[in-house]
């Protein structure tokens, strides 16, 4: 089961965005959705093809998981291939991305996996470090 550092979270935390969007409480542009996950159209895209794919109980980071939580890890993976197969970018390219932190760009406290693609997207290597001058 996945677990916060503080506490459980069975379920939801209706303080998280993300939870909001998995109870049907705050709109999406929905792409998938079953009894765990959910994926939807980011609303701050960085691609012209950007899409979340959530799980639906709270999760906080990848650190909080056991080993019973690999089978949802690679579901997550799974629904992102498919994802991008569905939305016809598998064929020319996409990046699947988790961000674990505010150093690698985490901006919400629940995990999530990003599909990017439909556009020719930078390589990783031509990021700025940080460290140039």
């Amino acid at each position: 089961m996945w677990r916060d550092v503080n506490e459980e979270k069975s379920v939801a935390d209706l303080g998280c965005v993300f939870c909001r969007v998995a109870a049907g409480q705050l709109p999406s542009r929905q792409v998938y959705s079953d009894d765990d996950i959910i994926a939807f159209h980011d609303v701050t895209p960085v691609a012209k093809v950007h899409v979340l794919v959530i799980p639906k109980r709270h999760v906080t980071r990848l650190e909080d998981s056991t080993q019973v939580d690999e089978a949802l890890l690679g579901r997550l993976i799974r629904v992102g291939v498919e994802v991008a197969q569905k939305l016809r970018i598998s064929d020319s390219g996409y990046r699947l991305a988790i961000n674990q932190g505010a150093d690698a760009g985490q901006v919400l406290d629940h995990l999530h996996l990003h599909v990017m693609g439909g556009q020719n997207l930078y390589p990783l290597g031509e990021v700025t470090t940080g460290t140039e001058g």
